[in-house]
């Protein structure tokens, strides 16, 4: 019986240590006391079913393009960009060309129609100045030829007035001839003589100058036109001969 208390008191002693030592240690520990919270768990009614199996999806493998396809592809689409820009910059000069070539087409039939022009105009002018020559010419012939009448009119007054006062020297023969030039002003007066072809016969020759110096003045040449004038009596060729007087 003594042992059996004995035993109790022991594990009594050895008990209270152990709380001890459990209390030192829980001290020696504390902590704030944090407040927990608890949270219940719902309870849900679950039905079993019988579900069809699900069919497992397949997934296809990603494929995924090599480098090489990469850079291949970037090189076509760098070469269908060049050949693009190539093709706009070709349709851009191909239509620049056209235009400057119908430029150049209208700048020559403009040109064309100016040298055209300017040709008739030319061949107008030509063709005026042709027939105003004809005409002046015609005109001309036509002036000469009565300016011709006019001084042959005046050269036969003055045949006349130098006839009437040549006396023919008895030394005169049918052959003798004598050639003879008067420069003459538009008075009618006689300015020099000038025995051109002698007939030989000197008292011939004489008779010839004085039947001229008796002749002046030729008061007629007053009223001839200059240019008939200086064309015809300025200077004048007589030939006298025994037979007749002869300008």
């Amino acid at each position: 019986m003594i042992d059996a208390r004995s035993g109790y008191f022991i594990a009594a002693i050895a008990s209270v240590g152990l709380h001890a030592v459990v209390i030192a240690a829980v001290l020696a520990n504390w902590q704030p006391e944090t407040k927990k919270t608890i949270v219940q768990p719902q309870y849900i009614q679950a039905e079993l079913m019988e579900l069809a199996p699900k069919k497992k999806s397949v997934k296809k493998p990603k494929i995924t393009p090599s480098v090489d396809k990469v850079a291949q592809q970037r090189e076509i689409d760098k070469r269908r960009a060049k050949e693009k820009k190539l093709a706009q910059q070709t349709l851009e000069s191909e239509r620049k060309a056209q235009l400057l070539k119908d430029q150049q087409k209208a700048e020559k039939a403009r040109k064309d129609r100016e040298e055209k022009q300017r040709k008739a105009d030319e061949e107008r002018v030509r063709k005026q100045a042709e027939k105003a020559e004809q005409q002046r010419k015609e005109q001309a012939l036509i002036l000469a030829k009565e300016d011709k009448q006019a001084a042959n009119s005046y050269l036969q007054l003055i045949q006349a007035q130098i006839s009437q006062q040549w006396n023919r020297p008895k030394s005169a023969r049918r052959n003798m001839e004598t050639l003879i030039e008067l420069r003459l002003v538009p008075t009618g007066r006689i300015v020099g003589v000038e025995i051109l072809e002698s007939s030989g016969d000197p008292a011939f020759d004489l008779s010839v100058e004085q039947a001229v110096r008796k002749a002046e003045p030729f008061s007629e040449l007053q009223r001839m036109e200059s240019r008939i004038f200086e064309q015809y009596f300025r200077s004048v060729k007589i030939v006298f001969n025994p037979e007749d007087l002869r300008l």
